[in-house]
């Protein structure tokens, strides 16, 4: 089966159990899937249900679409994403956004729980995305590619939206918020980074390290949507305070800041 129809299929089902057309797409990272809960008058469709799509794995990840109205917008949100390091294939990982896509949702915003590379950063703190580093050395972009989906070469020069980053500042203004801004360093894992890998990310200009997010940036760009990267400073990467590091650490973390980022992302929404 191609591409093209297993996403004709997930998208007719999904369509037949939607009440309203969403226009939003929110891809919620680890411990931050609490931000669906705000959702009014839900749908949930577990990922178990709906065809092609993978099961998320990971503590810290629902598994499940939740679709409905938040702060006056129709969104879609994913409590929940795949991982590379799980076993999936790229084009697995980035399979939802291209579903988001064809629903008729233009607008993504991403989510993650990242490490802190910026020494500036401290653990709890939110960071807009401006650029990324894949050090995955893979991408879902690689083999066939289909026309209709997008085109062949991709210009990457501007993935996450200058207009959506300059809304997620203006707001983070408003409600009187920290934010920080930055470039995401991505890694296969599912181990953290060493070190020496830190040290490098820094040396080339990165902020934050994490194990997902650009897959799905790489496709929503090709697809022609525009993007929105939050991330959540989890924790300091590797070598900076000489700590063990736990995906306890992460949850925690993030479990911490909820209700500051709940209100952020929905402040945001009521700009866009």
């Amino acid at each position: 089966m191609t591409l093209i129809e297993k996403i004709e299929q997930t998208t007719s089902y999904i369509q037949e159990i939607l009440r309203e057309k969403p226009k939003v797409g929110l891809i919620l990272g680890s411990g931050l899937g609490v931000l669906a809960d705000e959702i009014n008058s839900p749908q949930i469709i577990p990922y178990n249900e709906i065809p092609h799509f993978p099961i998320s794995t990971i503590e810290g990840h629902a598994g499940e679409l939740v679709c409905g109205e938040l702060k006056g917008k129709q969104v879609l949100a994913m409590k929940g994403r795949f991982h590379y390091y799980e076993g999936y294939s790229m084009e697995e990982v980035s399979f939802p956004v291209r579903v988001m896509k064809a629903l008729g949702i233009n607008t993504v915003i991403v989510t993650n729980a990242a490490g802190g590379v910026n020494t500036e950063f401290d653990p709890g703190d939110l960071m807009i995305i401006e650029d990324h580093i894949n050090f995955a050395f893979s991408n879902p972009l690689i083999g066939k590619n289909y026309n209709e989906l997008g085109e062949r070469f991709t210009d990457m020069s501007n993935a996450y939206d200058k207009g959506l980053i300059r809304i997620a500042e203006e707001v983070a203004k408003l409600i009187r918020m920290k934010v920080r801004k930055g470039t995401y360093t991505f890694f296969t894992g599912p181990m953290y980074e060493t070190p020496a890998e830190i040290r490098l990310v820094k040396f080339i200009g990165g902020d934050a390290v994490g194990m997902s997010t650009v897959p799905e940036v790489m496709v929503a760009v090709h697809s022609g949507m525009k993007v929105l990267g939050i991330s959540c400073i989890s924790n300091m990467a590797a070598g900076i305070l000489n700590q063990p590091l736990s995906h306890d650490e992460v949850i925690e973390t993030t479990q911490m800041v909820k209700t500051q980022f709940i209100s952020y992302i929905k402040q945001i929404l009521l700009k866009i």
